[in-house]
């Protein structure tokens, strides 16, 4: 059978041109999808911003988060009782030298003593007041701002909790503002300042580890944190109930401080660290087995120093 030529695009025939004239296209479409693709750049940026790192005109590049100050050179501590030593040394007075963040006794080894090496006395200032409810925060705040502090320490609460009676007890929306209003004063004056936020203790707790002491309840019954310990043997309904609604409010305090201290840069708050902290009757004041003693002023620094210095902020477990 004679040879068809061309059939296969070998030839000169019908196949070799089909085949030019394919080229043809293929080099139109080509120059389409060029011209359309310079097009798409221009339209989406593919190309000249995407890969090389360049930003559309009118956009913003995201700012990094500021880094967290390990080891402040100066430390200011704001907040009430706990934070002023009460009951560590003697009965029902304070005794700063017991301080969880600027104390010099060497039992303690504070917070001041353990972030800043040269001259921590010269370097730390206390303005915590015994009895402080979190609306007096704000002018603790411009006190503290006024030396400058590389670090802020908060340790405030309980006593919005532990008052004369439930019903007494701080609005939780009343507290987170007060607690907003603080950290305002304090950006106001300092904006590079940090703070570290440690959470209320669960006072539920403290309850369990110092009832049944006869003297620490003739203490208590002096007037120290009513809403929860008074008549603290009771296990009625109603004394039961009490405690609930005391160690609830606790929680929601807690909840305002992480809350609010998210929406501020450089602040950090304990993840719950001080809460969950099983504090054992050594830990506890020998003079109302409420507040810390000695030992429990240096395990507040422990926890903070760890919180301080740890690379990336604690999660709640």
């Amino acid at each position: 059978m004679p040879e068809r030529r061309g059939a296969t695009g070998s030839g000169p025939g019908t196949g070799a041109r089909i085949t030019r004239r394919g080229r043809t296209v293929a080099l139109a479409s080509a120059a389409l999808l060029l011209t359309g693709g310079l097009a798409l750049a221009g339209t989406w940026g593919i190309g000249s911003g995407d890969t090389t790192g360049e930003r559309p005109p009118g956009a913003t590049r995201p700012s990094p988060p500021p880094p967290w100050d390990r080891r402040p050179e100066s430390i200011a501590a704001v907040g009430d009782s706990i934070t002023q030593g009460f009951d560590a040394c003697s009965l029902l007075a304070d005794c700063s030298r017991a301080s969880w963040v600027t104390g010099t006794d060497a039992s303690v080894r504070s917070l001041a003593e353990r972030l800043i090496e040269n001259g921590p006395q010269k370097r730390s200032w206390n303005f915590a007041v015994s009895g402080s409810l979190m609306s007096d925060l704000p002018q603790q705040m411009e006190r503290a701002a006024q030396e400058r502090p590389d670090l802020v320490t908060v340790l405030a609460g309980a006593n919005d909790a532990c008052r004369p009676t439930v019903g007494q007890m701080t609005p939780v929306e009343d507290f987170r503002a007060d607690f907003r209003a603080a950290l305002h004063t304090l950006r106001e004056s300092r904006p590079k300042a940090h703070v570290y936020v440690s959470s209320v203790p669960n006072l539920k707790r403290l309850w369990s580890e110092g009832r049944g002491d006869p003297w620490g309840e003739r203490v208590w019954s002096l007037g120290i944190c009513q809403s929860m310990l008074r008549d603290p043997m009771s296990a009625t309904p109603a004394a039961r109930e009490r405690r609930q609604e005391v160690h609830e409010r606790v929680m929601s305090y807690n909840s305002a401080l992480k809350e609010e201290c998210a929406k501020m840069l450089r602040c950090r708050y304990d993840g719950g660290a001080v809460f969950r902290y099983r504090f054992t009757k050594a830990e506890l004041s020998r003079w109302d087995w409420f507040h810390p003693s000695k030992a429990g002023q240096r395990k507040l620094a422990e926890l903070a120093y760890r919180g301080i210095t740890a690379r990336h902020e604690e999660r709640p477990r």
